[in-house]
């Protein structure tokens, strides 16, 4: 176990002080100054060009989760479903290019959202009213008579 440690050792103080050595003709140099503009190799001009790759559709908001939502909990007349289509037209319609018309649906599921929405919280608050109130009871399961 020592004699391999040994050898390693030594091969590892061998590769250390070998030097490398690098012709002028070897090196790549670059005698232009900053900005770049181009280096000449084999008597030609070598030109740089900058591609900057980023989304090319705006961001529009589609309202997805919130159609998501209302779609479960909030369904008052199907308006949280019919706002979860319009949702989805809209981010078809963003992944194919069309902002116009994906603007356009998503501005429809705002709207839907909304409607479905407070119409559901105002139906949930008045059946809370009325049962304190006492216009509506809720039917219990067994009823005893003491009489």
């Amino acid at each position: 176990m020592t004699e391999s440690r040994t050898d390693y050792v030594q091969f590892a103080l061998a590769l250390a002080s070998t030097k490398m050595e690098y012709r002028g003709d070897q090196v790549a140099m670059n005698p232009c100054p900053y900005p770049y503009q181009g280096q000449k190799q084999f008597g030609q001009t070598v030109t740089s060009t900058v591609v900057n790759v980023g989304p090319n559709v705006t961001s529009v908001r589609d309202h997805f989760l919130w159609s998501m939502f209302n779609s479960f909990y909030l369904n008052f007349c199907c308006l949280g479903f019919v706002a979860l289509v319009f949702s989805v037209k809209s981010r078809d319609r963003k992944v194919v290019g069309d902002v116009e018309g994906a603007k356009n649906y998503a501005s429809t599921s705002r709207g839907l959202n909304i409607a479905a929405t407070v119409l559901s919280i105002l139906i949930f608050i008045i059946i809370i009213a009325l049962l304190f109130a006492g216009i509506l009871s809720i039917p219990t399961r067994y009823q005893h008579n003491m009489g």
